[in-house]
């Protein structure tokens, strides 16, 4: 049962350091040009790991 719990903080972490290098040099990919689209690695973010909460609880 633990790592359901670390799968999403290393996942929240994970999105989290993208979004901090978007601000400091745009990745490039499709849709993240601009430093100013962080906001939809945040989407992102609470997308994925309101997944794997429901997941987590699911099974």
């Amino acid at each position: 049962m633990l790592i359901k719990g670390c799968m999403s903080k290393l996942l929240a972490l994970v999105i989290i350091a993208m979004m901090v290098i978007q601000l400091i040099k745009p990745l490039g990919w499709p849709g993240l040009k601009r430093r100013s689209d962080f906001w939809k690695l945040a989407l992102l973010a609470m997308a994925a790991i309101s997944i794997t909460a429901v997941l987590g609880h699911w099974t």
